[in-house]
């Protein structure tokens, strides 16, 4: 405010200003809606192939050697480097999918492979016992036991997943997508839209957490009914 520079720093309410006219804008909705469906498709695979590929290298302790490297290594490499090589592969419109599910597979993988390995033995034992296999034993043994790990990791892996899905779509440049929008203001020095548009993908991310811990929650409770 003492500088009273737009284009070095905006203030609060004149952020809040820019998001409010943005929203009325023609293509705002056709730009949220796109990076949305894009980003969050690309953490539902991360989702499903992380807790696919922990159950398989829990289950086959030789399918743990092979996968456990690969997950090391892509928590390791930088979005950027994900994004040039994925540029070569497939199309920009693609491209925050893409990186958004290498960026959260590992996420997942890592938590539900925890939450598998802290089922109580007692527990196991009991289940041998008992004969409880297949979809009984999921539910009842080894559900209870990822369900702590996995929150944690949608809560983080939703703040990821748009993080890096936004960088793709920075470098990719695909049409109407919230990282176009974010480079078309740093294009044009426009310092408003982009704290504007980074508080949309802030709110976006907290969206998309509450839909998918709620879902979540929501599977498991019925999960644990007994009939």
């Amino acid at each position: 405010m003492i500088l009273d520079k737009k284009v070095l720093l905006v203030t609060p309410l004149q952020a809040a200003k820019r998001l409010w006219e943005l929203i009325f804008e023609k293509n705002f909705l056709r730009t949220v809606t796109n990076s949305f469906l894009r980003i969050g498709a690309g953490f539902m695979l991360g989702l499903f192939g992380g807790i696919g590929a922990a159950a398989f290298a829990y289950r086959f302790k030789a399918a743990k050697v092979l996968i456990q490297p690969i997950m090391t290594a892509v928590k390791s490499i930088p979005v950027a480097s994900f994004v040039i090589l994925a540029l070569l592969w497939i199309k920009s419109s693609g491209l925050s999918t893409f990186v958004t599910f290498l960026i959260v597979l590992p996420v997942m993988y890592s938590a539900v492979y925890e939450g598998l390995q802290s089922a109580p033995v007692q527990l196991k034992e009991a289940a041998e016992v008992f004969g409880i296999k297949g979809l009984r034993r999921v539910r009842f043994l080894y559900l209870p036991s990822i369900m702590p790990f996995l929150v944690s990791a949608i809560s983080t892996g939703a703040g990821l997943a748009f993080k890096s899905g936004t960088a793709a779509e920075v470098i990719g440049q695909p049409d109407f997508t919230l990282g176009d929008m974010l480079f078309r203001a740093k294009i044009y020095l426009e310092t408003a839209d982009l704290f504007a548009w980074t508080a949309v993908i802030i709110i976006l991310g907290r969206i998309f957490e509450g839909i998918v811990m709620g879902a979540l929650k929501r599977i498991y409770k019925l999960s644990q009914k007994v009939r």
